[in-house]
């Protein structure tokens, strides 16, 4: 058993669930530190001599995982170093930082060529959220679209399709109040805005068959996850990674169109036409055809939960090749 820690922004969105999710996996195997440093500078200043002081005090980690975030101040604090990046927020100040990680241990297929271009050792583990299926609780052939804090998930053009389709069944959707626009709210489009706890979005994201997700980008994907984890109708962008996730197979994907480069990744951009024609075939779906998809759609979120739970726990309890090589010169001297 090891000492590991685990380091990102503690942003209380998606990079706090994935310090949660990566220091939870690596428990079972390593004595793990989970540090989420705060986006103060000064108070992230703090954390990172805090961080330094302790390797002085205690010695250095075996490992050290860092999620999207590279701060340089704690690298020397680890025998490894590897990171989880989300392309999308990978900063140009960072590349030249790349050749301390070990390897770039990468949630999608997507993000394996642009760390692999920039010379690194790339493995891919995959990535998973929380399971949120609740089979207790009723299902109803309503959509559902989760924005949370994002201003990149496609809010505005899914809320001017239903304004479009008085017709269409009720849109609940989730949105932080700063971003949220109550004006826009219609008979068939509920906004909640504001403060939802987790057993009350868990409840909404179980109660609805279809999940709306246009994406402009994603890391990773953790609403889209979400709704695969319950068993829902996905319909998302049909751009990477978003359809790395969702396929035809498990789910309806939406027409798009490519936009501004972002980080190493891009945005795209689904219109209120491939809203409407995605809301068409979802409509024509018989509740026999919902169901199965539905199922493929959790079934594929078991098999890649089991799968990256195995790939980040195998990185982690493996020896290094330049351990090996050091173990070797060694034995022959």
């Amino acid at each position: 058993m090891g000492k590991v820690r685990v380091i990102t922004r503690d942003n209380g969105a998606g990079l706090s669930r994935d310090l949660a999710i990566v220091a939870d996996v690596l428990r079972a195997h390593h004595e793990v530190s989970a540090v989420g440093l705060g986006s103060h500078r000064l108070g992230a200043r703090l954390r990172h001599w805090w961080a330094r002081a302790r390797c002085r005090l205690r010695g250095r980690y075996d490992a050290q995982v860092s999620l999207e975030r590279v701060y340089a101040p704690t690298l020397d604090c680890a025998g490894r170093n590897l990171l989880i990046p989300n392309p999308e927020w990978f900063k140009p100040e960072w590349v030249a930082l790349l050749p301390r990680f070990e390897q770039v241990l990468c949630k999608t297929r997507h993000a394996e060529p642009l760390f692999a271009q920039l010379g690194c050792s790339t493995l891919y583990t995959g990535f998973t959220c929380a399971d949120r299926f609740d089979p207790g609780v009723p299902r109803q052939a309503a959509f559902f679209h989760l924005a949370g804090r994002s201003t990149a998930k496609g809010t505005d053009v899914v809320i001017d399709a239903w304004r479009r389709h008085p017709e269409w069944p009720c849109l609940t959707v989730v949105q932080r109040k700063r971003h949220a626009r109550p004006e826009r709210a219609a008979p068939n489009i509920v906004l909640l805005a504001g403060y939802l706890d987790d057993a009350g979005l868990q409840r909404l994201q179980n109660a609805h068959r279809f999940h709306i997700c246009p994406s402009e980008v994603e890391g990773f994907g953790h609403s889209i996850a979400e709704a695969m984890s319950v068993g829902a109708v996905v319909l998302t962008t049909d751009a990477a990674p978003m359809n790395e996730l969702v396929d035809p197979a498990c789910g309806l994907l939406l027409a798009c169109s490519p936009g501004a480069k972002m980080g190493l990744g891009r945005r795209y951009h689904v219109s209120v036409d491939a809203i409407e024609a995605g809301v068409a075939r979802a409509l024509r779906l018989s509740p026999t055809e919902c169901v199965q998809l539905g199922q493929r759609a959790r079934t594929r979120f078991l098999q890649r939960d089991t799968a990256f739970r195995e790939r980040l726990a195998a990185v982690l309890c493996s020896v290094p090749a330049s351990v090996q090589a050091q173990d070797a010169d060694h034995q022959h001297a």
